[in-house]
Formats: structure tokens, sequence, C-alpha cells
């Protein structure tokens, strides 16, 4: 199979530095044999050789990441802001459907790790988009550098959104109102806007944003926070909620009045309230595995991770993620389950929002929606880096690198995601949408049919059982992404879906 012309390896370094002048003068990239070679693919030695022996790889830096470091790296690539729509999930299928889901998904996430792990030894290459372009030339390319565009867009216009719901909540709280304002300050379209220019702007057009990587801990710790105080609320928060109770002082007064007043409330109504459901179908069902698939996305990370890995093995690298997803199901778990059975059917699709039912100037709450909203914050950046990078390559790959062009796609792009974010009626349309289009790509198509046509005959015939496995595997990704499109489309003809723009 032909390999990738030199102008292609610009796309494989993960921090978007170009490999000009790296290269030696004569080496050659057409022989398969090097690139396979365990010897010349580890990263412990350097990019740049001293010796004329010796080639270089596909990286300009020494992988010094430990184990432990790249579990938390991939972890946090994994943790999105998708985990605060787990409960509204949970309440739309119950609890045992949802841990067959959640499982399944998980299951299947570390499985296309594997065909993605196993494709990247053949080749030698670990980048998304390089593997597309060795199965299937630039259309493959193009389309894997797609959906890594639709997917990155879909996770900043998620963590835009939740600045733009709950930062009017946090700027309420402080100034000690019971009820919103129609000041400026208040209005949470004109927030998300100042905050776009203010702070994620100036870090966007940074050219090499490898610093920021040190809120990559901070934002995973306040997730924890998240999960840790979702699962405090759980014995704090009475069932069921008295809507018409709005708390004007935030004491321990008024939970005991609340619930006294609970209390009092009709028995049978409130058991049936307060009953968790284990199997649930509606129409509201069809966004959940979208949802779990958007927050298990991680794939365009693992090999960028791969690379930096201290003595980089694929079994190695698959223990990474073996780890990382377990992890990561846990907290999603925990995070679903404690924050349904608050509020049971209640629950609403931004579960953080859910909570100002119970006491808007609940100092928790409070602490955990300024963690939330820093960490997604300091997020959008990192972010937005890969999806300026993949238009750089598809658009202007030959070209120098140009400031006016860094500035006008980072501008541009915050710009089409504001708009989207402003005029988005609920982020269920965004994790809906998204997830049922490029996650299921990124997840299970992609891995599938770039393992089977990268795998070389030799080694494994085409109707052998891995490859088998795999066009199954990439049929099932089909399948879920036409029919949870199906489901969302039908949804929104039918108008069942309207009642949640109302958040």
């Amino acid at each position: 199979m032909e390999m990738p012309r030199q102008t292609e390896m610009v796309e494989l370094v993960p921090n978007g530095k170009h490999l000009e002048g790296l290269l030696p003068v004569g080496m050659s990239t057409t022989d398969p044999q090097r690139a396979e070679d365990p010897q010349h693919c580890a990263e412990g030695r350097g990019f740049l050789q001293k010796s004329s022996n010796k080639e270089p790889h596909f990286t300009d830096f020494e992988g010094k990441t430990s184990f432990g470091m790249s579990v938390f790296n991939l972890s946090n690539a994994i943790m999105g802001s998708g985990i605060l729509g787990l409960a509204y999930a949970m309440a739309n299928t119950g609890i045992i459907l949802f841990l067959f889901l959640l499982t399944a998904v998980a299951l299947l996430s570390s499985y296309s790790i594997h065909l993605l792990l196993k494709s990247s030894g053949i080749v030698g290459i670990r980048a998304y988009e390089q593997l597309g372009y060795r199965a299937f030339g630039t259309p493959g390319k193009l389309a894997a550098a797609l959906a890594i565009t639709l997917q990155n867009i879909g996770a900043m216009s998620s963590y835009l959104y939740i600045i733009k719901s709950e930062l009017p909540l946090v700027i309420q709280t402080f100034l000690n109102l019971e009820k919103p304002t129609s000041v400026w300050y208040m209005d949470g379209n004109y927030l998300v806007i100042l905050v776009s220019v203010t702070i994620i702007l100036p870090l966007a057009l940074m050219r090499q944003l490898g610093y920021l990587g040190y809120s990559s801990g901070f934002s995973l710790s306040c997730m924890v926070f998240f999960l840790i105080a979702v699962i405090y609320k759980k014995f704090q928060v009475p069932c069921p909620l008295a809507h018409n109770l709005v708390n004007s002082t935030g004491n321990f007064s008024h939970m005991v009045t609340l619930e006294e007043k609970t209390q009092l409330q009709d028995e049978p109504e409130a058991a049936v309230f307060c009953t968790s459901s284990y199997f649930t179908l509606n129409s509201q069902t069809a966004y959940t595995i979208p949802i779990m698939a958007f927050a298990f996305v991680c794939h365009p990370e693992v090999l960028p991770i791969y690379t930096e890995l201290k003595d980089p093995s694929k079994k190695k690298m698959q223990h990474i993620s073996n780890l990382s997803i377990a992890v990561m199901y846990v907290m999603y778990f925990l995070a679903a389950l404690f924050g349904y059975l608050t509020f049971y059917d209640g629950v609403e699709s931004e579960l953080l929002h859910t909570y100002s039912k119970v006491d808007p100037f609940d100092v928790l709450i409070l602490c955990v929606r300024v963690a939330v909203l820093i960490a997604v914050t300091l997020t959008v950046p990192i972010v937005l880096f890969p999806v300026r990078r993949a238009i750089q390559q598809m658009l202007f790959q030959n070209q120098e690198f140009s400031w006016v062009r860094h500035v006008l796609i980072a501008t541009g792009l915050l710009t089409c995601i504001n708009l989207l974010v402003i005029f988005a009626p609920n982020i269920l349309d965004i994790f809906g949408i998204i997830g049922a289009t490029s996650a299921p790509c990124l997840i299970f198509i992609f891995p599938a049919i770039f393992y089977f046509r990268i795998m070389p005959i030799e080694k494994e015939p085409a109707r052998s059982t891995p490859k088998i496995l795999a066009l199954c595997f990439a049929a099932v990704g089909f399948l879920l992404m036409t029919m949870s499109l199906s489901f969302i489309i039908t949804d929104w003809v039918s108008g069942t879906s309207q009642h949640r723009g109302n958040h």
C-alpha cells in the first residue's frame, strides 16, 4: 500500500508543530518494514537523531509520560460535560437499562481503541486522520478530520452552553437575588459572548497551547468534586420537592420547614413520585445512546497519548485505555444514579440546573457551579486547537504559518459556536445531534473500516474472524447512528421535545 507523502506527516504532531526541516535529507519514507519495526517506533529515544543510521519518529519530542499520568490524561480526555446529562438519561431509560447501555458503550469503546492501536502498529502512524489517509487516501483523511471537527465543535458548544445557563445563576447567588433581573450581566447570551471574547479567545490565539495541559488536572478534580457533591446532596434533598417554596436566606431553618411541609403532602402521590424505575421507554429514550456515546469519545486523543507514553507498547496503551474507561464508567454511573435518585423523574437535562429548585443560594452547589464553570472555560481553547489544525490541514495544508489565518480561524470558530449556543434551545439538541453523527463514526465505524483496509490480507484474510467482527462492529455503529437520528427527527416533528426548551 502506498505510504503517505512527506507533506502528510505534518498532521502527525499532536502539538501542531510542523516537521519542516526535521526529516533528514534522503530519508526514505517508502519502507513499510521500517515503520513497523518496534526498534524504530520507540519514542523514548527522541525525535532528532544525531546518528545517520537511525530514522526519526513521528513526534518531535521524547515520550516521557508515565503509565499513571497517561491514565490521568486519557481519563481527562474522556471526561466532559456529558456527565451533566446522564442523570436525565437514566430517568428516561431506568436504572437497569441505563446500566446495560452504559456497559455496552464502554466495552465497545475499549474494543474500538484496540482496533485503532492495532492499525497504528501495522503502519507506524499515530494520528487518527493519517489512519484514514492510509486506509482510503484523501477522502478517508477528510472524513476523519470532519468527524473530529464536528465532535469537538459539539464539545465546545456544550461547554459554552453550560456557561450560558449556569453563570447567570452564579451571579444571581452572589448578588443574593431571589429572582433574575433583566440587566445585561444576568443574560446568559451576553455572558457567554463576554467570556468567549475576554478569556477563551486570547487563550485560543496562542500558537502553542501545551502549557494549558496543567489545567487538565484541575478540570478532572472539579468533576470529582461535582460527583462528591451529587452523592452528598442525595441524602440532603427531600423528596418530593415543594416547588412553591423558595428560599431567600439559604439557612438550615428553610430546609427543616421544607421537609415538614413535604411530609404533609399526599403520601401515595409522594411514594409514586419518589420511586425509581428500572426499565423505561419513552420518546426521550432515543437521546440516551447519543449522550453516552458523546460522553465516551476519546479516540482522537488516544494516539497522541500513545505517542507521549514512556516505553510505549500496544499492550501498555490498551491497559491505560481500559483503566481510564473503567474509572470514567464508575464516575458516570455514580453521578447518574445519585442525580436520578435525588430528583427521579423531575431531573432536568442539565443536572446542576435542577438543584436550583431546592435552594438557589446553596453554598455547596454554588461552589460546584463555579468549579465546573472554570473547568469548562479552560477546556474550550484546548478543544478548539485540534479543530483549527484540522481546518488548516484540509484547506491550507502546504502553506506556511500565518498569524492572520490563525486568528481568523479561531475567531470564526468561536463566532459560529456562540451563535449555535445562543440559538440552541436545549443542551440535548447539542448532545443528541453531535452524538448521533460524529461520535458513532469515531467510536464504531472509522476504527473498524480503517482496520479492515489497513490490516494486510497476508496477516488476516478478508474472511478472517477479526475482520468479520470489525465489519459487524461498523455495521452496529451505522445502525445506531441511523436509529438515533431517525428517533430524534421524529421527536422533533411530533413536537414532543418542545417542552424541554423552557429550562
